[in-house]
């Protein structure tokens, strides 16, 4: 019964009944046995699932120039009868949301390679390199952002427990519902995203998570967080959603720790808190204004690992007294 209320859910779009905590089965758990498992090559392939689903990969860019920016591929089927494909990229500029460059196109003519782990489409190729330790990302769908950019990762890649995998249902052994991510916590980029009005070279770090919402992704996540750190040495990356109270508001979080050529930490023990938050002008959402993250665990030696991020946010005319006082 239950499996027919949320595949009724889904079909019509309506809110889920609650079935309470014990109808997802949290990643976490694996983690009691295997706390992550370093990435191989077939486990970057796309899965194509042929029910309701969204899968993405995604690169997050920090040129040594400090330009920002994110590149993404979006893979999204509806109830199995209809597969859209949108090509997104963002710069991103520290002067305001209304000055970054967004682009989002849809795709046509797209398909997988033989291995399901490279790309394409008309005027767009994501291709992973034979040893499975490089991206090249090559667009020509918009004019106003032309890209061409290659990532290599320089630590092992990784997905917590056994498989990244959070499933949701109240049957664990056919759930009806799942949440992945997989990283590349620490790459080198080299490239370019050309606009109408500059040719940003983008040689930097980066970040790479391939994702799957093997369901409606509003069913599956209320709210997220999310956070990465790309320093001269070390690397951070966290993803922290929570399902909404169908799923017993549970909070699921995985994330990790790593340098040039070992993962230090990874693991689903790690917290995201909002140290302080006011109403979003926009919205009903509580904006953040200060957030505290925590990842704890211990290394593959069995060393104990801690480590603390804080950041406070200020406003654009606290930056700018700031600037002129230095």
């Amino acid at each position: 019964m239950n499996w027919i209320k949320s595949t009724l859910s889904t079909v019509a779009g309506t809110q889920e009944p609650e079935y309470g905590p014990s109808a997802i089965q949290s990643v976490a758990a694996q983690t009691e046995t295997t706390p992550y498992t370093e990435l191989e090559k077939k486990d970057l392939r796309w899965r194509a699932l042929e029910y309701t689903n969204v899968e993405t990969q995604q690169f997050y860019l920090m040129a040594d120039d400090g330009t920002l920016a994110m590149v993404q591929l979006i893979y999204s089927n509806v109830v199995g009868i209809h597969t859209t494909v949108q090509f997104n990229s963002k710069i991103f500029e520290t002067g305001g949301p209304g000055k970054h460059l967004w682009c989002s196109d849809p795709l046509a003519n797209y398909g997988f390679d033989e291995d399901q782990t490279s790309f394409y489409a008309d005027n767009v190729a994501i291709t992973l390199d034979e040893e499975g330790s490089s991206y090249t990302v090559k667009s020509a769908i918009n004019e106003d952002c032309i890209v061409n950019l290659t990532f290599t990762r320089t630590s092992p890649g990784f997905q917590v427990g056994k498989d990244g995998t959070s499933n949701f249902g109240t049957d664990p052994q056919n759930p009806w519902g799942s949440m992945r991510h997989c990283f590349w916590p620490r790459c080198k980029v080299e490239g370019t995203m050309i606009t109408k009005e500059k040719e940003y070279n983008m040689k930097g770090k980066a970040l790479f998570i391939m994702a799957l919402q093997g369901m409606k992704p509003h069913h599956a996540a209320a709210k997220w967080n999310f956070l990465t750190f790309q320093g001269p040495t070390t690397s951070a990356v966290m993803m922290e959603f929570t399902t909404p109270p169908s799923y017993g508001t549970t909070t699921v979080n995985v994330g990790g720790l790593a340098r040039d050529g070992e993962i230090i930490y990874a693991g689903a023990s790690n917290s995201a808190t909002h140290t302080s938050s006011a109403q979003d002008a926009g919205n009903e959402w509580p904006e953040p204004k200060a957030i505290e993250l925590n990842w704890k665990g211990h290394s593959k030696d069995g060393k104990e690992v801690t480590a603390i991020l804080r950041q406070e946010r200020h406003a654009p005319e606290d930056e700018d007294r700031r600037k002129r006082v230095i």
